[in-house]
């Protein structure tokens, strides 16, 4: 007999051929339904292509440094669904995310997958009192289902890249304005790295909206903290991701020693993660976008030759990824990840040749053997790929991935 937690997840996923939908109609139907759980607590609303996960993650450590009773949603769950809702920096535990689940999706039937997981993690959150709740956004910002809640105390935008063309637009201008779309009348948005058009098109948009723009890259004590704080994510873009959360962390009110004791203890698993497994070393990091693989690309100039463990969705811009890390990898193996169409095999290994396997353990396996016991094995090209080698590098239970 399946578990209530199954049933409800079984509910939930079967909503997962709605897609990726824009509109904050159903939403905001849903929350008046259910009381208006968005209200119940201040919000630190972040949004962006890269980055934007650390940032929630640096964001939420630093709170709870404070003493502050904190809920953080992100998306998506490497291994388990219940990752992406967390208070305190504890996911909920099985007996507490099932009957959540069931009420949402039976108080909210209209809504799809990430609406639904959104509306559950405001009711968790009202349910827990917590004071601060960090969003981060799923797609866009604009029409994502996070941005029904009210003006939050502050929000933040981080790097922007070309991702997800097809629903955000064709460029990063484009892209740039459904992020800035977060914006909201009396609110703060922090700023991390952004070229002059980029930046141009986000003052037009938070302008319009009554915003007001912060640029972290420069704060004098944005840069000071960054340089000197003692990062648990690795990467030197994670001191820019630690420049805009410390400045997200002012104007939460937070001291500099909480933020410096948040910097410390932050994780963000499949960013950068090594894991010294039995069999020898790993680094797993996402790097699902073009920007995202020159970053890994450029930490890897640092590391002798690697190992690579590649595959990507066929909606992303696999040759850009590809290109980047291929000259840091002279053995790499090519395996499609999960959670939707994957890129082709093929035609990877056919722009730069590698082998081919059928399955993410097959992959590990053959990487392995080429790296070698002491080499190190990259994994990267998908968090749906990072997220199945992680749980069988670590033994970790796993929950189908879902790409929304």
């Amino acid at each position: 007999m399946s578990s209530p937690l199954s049933r409800a997840l079984q509910e939930l996923h079967a909503r997962v051929p709605l897609g990726m939908r824009f509109g904050l109609g159903p939403m905001s139907e849903a929350c008046e339904r259910l009381g208006h759980p968005e209200r119940a607590f201040e919000v630190a609303h972040i949004a962006g292509t890269n980055g934007k996960g650390s940032v929630a993650a640096l964001v939420d450590a630093m709170a709870r440094a404070a003493g502050r009773r904190v809920g953080l949603y992100t998306s998506p769950h490497l291994g388990q669904f219940g990752e992406r809702i967390r208070i305190d920096g504890a996911t909920l535990d099985d007996d507490a995310l099932a009957p959540l689940l069931l009420d949402v999706l039976e108080g909210a039937p209209d809504l799809s997958f990430f609406e639904a997981a959104t509306l559950a993690a405001f009711v968790a959150f009202r349910a827990a009192k917590v004071e601060l709740a960090v969003l981060e956004v799923g797609l866009g910002g604009r029409l994502d289902a996070t941005n029904v809640v009210p003006p939050p105390r502050v929000g933040a935008i981080t790097r922007i890249a070309l991702d997800h063309m097809s629903y955000l637009g064709p460029t990063v201008v484009d892209i740039a304005r459904e992020k800035a779309g977060i914006a909201k009348p009396g609110m703060p948005i922090v700023l991390g790295p952004m070229e002059p058009n980029v930046l141009r098109a986000i003052e037009e948009v938070t302008s319009a909206a009554g915003a007001t723009l912060v640029d972290a890259m420069t704060d004098a004590a944005a840069l000071d903290f960054a340089v000197h704080a003692r990062l648990r994510l690795a990467g030197a873009h994670q001191r820019e991701n630690a420049r805009v959360a410390y400045v997200v962390a002012k104007h939460l009110g937070i001291g500099d020693s909480a933020c410096r004791r948040g910097a410390e203890a932050a994780e963000w698993p499949g960013r950068l993660e090594r894991i010294d497994a039995a069999d020898g070393p790993y680094l797993l990091d996402g790097a699902h976008n073009a920007d995202g693989a020159a970053s890994l690309a450029a930490h890897l100039a640092n590391e002798p030759p690697v190992t690579l463990v590649f595959g990507a969705l066929a909606d992303k811009d696999w040759p850009s990824m590809i290109d980047a890390l291929a000259p840091r990898a002279p053995h790499r193996v090519y395996v499609a990840p999960g959670g939707r169409a994957a890129a082709d095999l093929h035609a990877l290994a056919a722009r730069h040749p590698g082998d081919v396997a059928e399955s993410v353990e097959a992959a590990l396996v053959k990487a392995r053997v080429l790296a070698g016991p002491e080499g190190l094995v990259v994994v990267a090209g998908s968090l749906f790929l990072v997220g199945e080698a992680r749980a069988k590098l670590l033994s970790l239970p796993r929950d189908p991935p879902v790409a929304l």
